[in-house]
Formats: structure tokens, sequence, C-alpha cells
């Protein structure tokens, strides 16, 4: 089994950035398939375009664009891709950094899809800064990358104590995003009292029901982005009352508009 060393990823590799023990790659994926290997150290993988099929120990999963993983350390997959332009945007995560913010490297073991929209929105945003040419960037990414270990880590120790209507509430939110839904028809399909799904909504998902289904609005924003010449087009496809209201959400989220974020994917 082949294992690749800090930095290394298979296909063409258009550009790194290395500091202060991360390494950050963007990467076309040019191989249709990668046998059995693993990687020396932990890595985010986001999936920017195209699609891929990866496959561990336990799981497979089917990625297409917006997807997001997070691998262990030496924790082996393989990879299978269609015959379709596929790119993907790497955090390597190297043991000093975790030393460096008093973490440990196994806070989040083997190799996992990343569904919550919030999680993904912070990942879109560490994209976002590694395009912009700003002195500040690596402070942000370092923020960004400790916010999403805690909710990951948060979300670990949750995950024997969550009732079972929370994964409920969100494969219904995940599977009705652009639907308009109300509080009174989400208790009832639920059969939880509306003021109990209010007052504990955000102690599983770190923001309200709006914000919450605003995010899931976005991160489809950002599957669709390129398939579309007109911003109304998606906002409509996504659910949005208009494109103001879509543009202010993904500006909201991610920090640039819609289309400063269209041209960084060029």
């Amino acid at each position: 089994m082949k294992a690749l060393k800090k930095g290394e990823f298979f296909g063409q590799t258009n550009k790194v950035l290395h500091f202060d023990g991360l390494i950050i790659t963007d990467t076309e994926y040019t191989h249709s398939f990668v046998d059995w290997h693993y990687h020396e150290n932990p890595y985010f993988t986001f999936l920017l375009q195209g699609n891929m099929t990866e496959g561990n120990k336990k799981e497979t999963y089917d990625c297409s664009a917006g997807t997001l993983l997070y691998h262990h350390w030496e924790d082996a997959h393989y990879n299978i891709k269609p015959d379709i332009f596929t790119r993907g945007f790497h955090i390597e995560i190297s043991e000093n950094w975790f030393e460096k913010f008093q973490l440990s490297k196994n806070k989040a073991e083997g190799s996992f899809n990343i569904k919550n929209p919030a999680l993904k929105l912070l990942i879109q945003q560490i994209f976002k800064e590694t395009k912009m040419n700003d002195t500040s960037f690596e402070l942000s990414i370092d923020q960004l990358l400790l916010k999403i270990f805690n909710q990951l880590s948060g979300q670990k120790e949750n995950l024997e104590k969550k009732p079972i209507w929370v994964k409920q509430i969100d494969e219904i939110l995940h599977e009705n995003s652009t639907e308009k839904l109300s509080l009174e028809e989400l208790s009832q399909t639920l059969n939880i009292h509306p003021m109990h799904l209010s007052r504990d909504f955000h102690k599983y998902f770190h923001c309200n029901l709006g914000e919450y289904l605003r995010k899931l609005k976005v991160e489809k924003s950002l599957k669709i982005l390129n398939e579309y010449e007109s911003l109304s087009e998606v906002a409509l496809e996504c659910g949005f009352s208009d494109q103001s209201h879509f543009i202010r959400c993904f500006k909201e989220n991610i920090g640039i508009t819609p289309l400063k974020y269209k041209n960084l994917l060029k």
C-alpha cells in the first residue's frame, strides 16, 4: 500500500501553500482509479468541481461538488473518478499544528463525510482566504480551522446524547431546503412540541432554524454556481426569494459575493 508524504496527492497540483504546520493544495484529479493508500498527516478534502467515489474500510462515498471529507492520519482509502474534470481542495494538518493549539490529532478519528452545512461553509471561507491577497490570511485560516475542530469535537461528544428527532429534522431540512417550511408542520412531523423544538434546535445545530436553512441554500448554490449564467436562476433553484436575498445570504456566509466567488474558481 502506497504511503503519501506531506503535501503529496495524486493528480496535477495547481497551487500549494505552506505555512506554520499547514499545507494547502488545489489539485486536479487526473487518475481514473487510485488504489488503496494513506497519507502521513490528517487532512480535509473539499470537492470544488466534478465527481468521484471514495471508499475506506467502513464506507463508500459518492462525492459530488460540495462534498467535504475528513481523513485521519494513516487511514487507508481508494478513489474512482469518472471521465470529467474533477478538482479538490485539501487542508493537510501536521502534528506541530495540533501541538501549537494544544489539540489532540485523535479528536476526530477515521475518515468520514461531513454533511453539516456550517462546517462546509467554513471550509469555503478558508478556500476564499487562500485566493485573497491579504497579509492576515494565515491568522484567518487558523481561526476557521479551530472553529471547525471545536464543532467536530462537540458533535462527537453529543453523539450518544442526541434525541432521535435531531437526526430526523436534519434529514428533513436537507431534503426540503428549497421548500417553504413551518415550525408547526415540522413539530407535527417530528411529534414534538413547537416550544421544545424551538428551544433545543440551537443546542444541537448552533444556530436557529432559519439560519440553518439559509446555510443549506448557500451550500447548494456553491454546487451549481458554474452551471448557470444568471444569479437570479441560481437564487430561484436554491429557494431564495430573489437575487438580492441570495447575494446577501451568500456574502454573510462566505464573505464575498457569488460573482467574486465564481471568479475565484476560474
